[in-house]
């Protein structure tokens, strides 16, 4: 029997994005309530108001469920509204940080960011603005080393609320006996057919040891000027094993999304 203390018990959780597209009024936003209109005015994702609940609770909830203790939220300097959130919960799972990610230069640095907060344990980093299947996170919380969850393409489209369109756009994740080959950013039309149905994709869902904040570093700025994740993944010394991801990945990106998110987590017990 494994022991408990070989589980990962730390979460950073990436909260800052910007929600470009979340701001930008869509044809489908009159449905919104007056409270997720001024969130997505606001751009705020993880925020966003879903059922009785803020979007990030569901994902906090779940992260409680699959053994995690404490999570890092990486937010803007202009944090009041996460922190009034916050103070506002009643907590009795889960202990919430802060990391302050100074200016948006990308997914590593943001991991760079809640460096002081999680020192030297391992960690998961997740997305703020996607929920994922339990067993998902579960499987990465009891991994030891470093890994990625690998969601079938197929699963995704059938079983999430994404767009096939959006999915196919994702990266792809190669993988030989377990271990990490290569992660293809923004496959083109002839890489996702030749890939097929079955291939795996990244849905930034990864378990790491402390070794990610010296790849971090070692990186530079990608063509679009940040620090990626997948850039400091490649460059970390040792290797990378892909867990085969089963379940429904919800994404809130834009406006359309809030609908299908709040009717797949209606009756979803939020427990902090």
């Amino acid at each position: 029997m494994t022991d408990a203390a070989d589980f990962t018990r730390t979460a950073v959780v990436l909260a800052r994005g910007l929600g470009t597209r979340m701001r930008a009024a869509g044809p489908t936003g009159s449905g919104l309530s007056s409270r997720q209109a001024a969130a997505a005015a606001c751009g705020y994702k993880a925020l966003m108001p879903i059922g009785e609940h803020r979007l990030i609770d569901y994902g906090l909830s779940a992260l409680a469920d699959a053994g995690i203790t404490r999570a890092v939220l990486v937010v803007g300097p202009e944090h009041e509204d996460f922190r009034s959130h916050i103070d506002s919960l009643e907590l009795k799972r889960l202990t919430i940080d802060l990391a302050v990610q100074a200016e948006p230069r990308g997914t590593a640095d943001a991991v760079l960011a809640a460096e002081p907060a999680v020192g030297a344990e391992p960690f998961l980093m997740v997305n703020g603005d996607n929920h994922y299947p339990l067993r998902a996170l579960r499987d990465l919380a009891h991994h030891r080393g470093h890994a990625l969850a690998g969601f079938e393409r197929a699963a995704l489209v059938a079983d999430s609320n994404i767009p096939a369109e959006r999915i196919a756009a994702f990266a792809l994740v190669r993988a030989r006996d377990g271990l990490l080959e290569e992660i293809v950013e923004k496959p083109s039309p002839q890489v996702v057919r030749a890939a097929g149905a079955h291939a795996l994709v990244s849905m930034n869902a990864f378990g790491f040891t402390s070794e990610i904040f010296a790849a971090c570093r070692r990186i530079t700025p990608s063509p679009r000027g940040e620090l990626e994740i997948v850039d400091a993944v490649r460059a970390l010394p040792g290797p990378v094993s892909v867990l085969p991801a089963t379940g429904a990945v919800l994404d809130l990106s834009r406006r359309e999304d809030i609908a299908a998110v709040e009717a797949r987590l209606a009756g979803v017990e939020v427990s902090l």
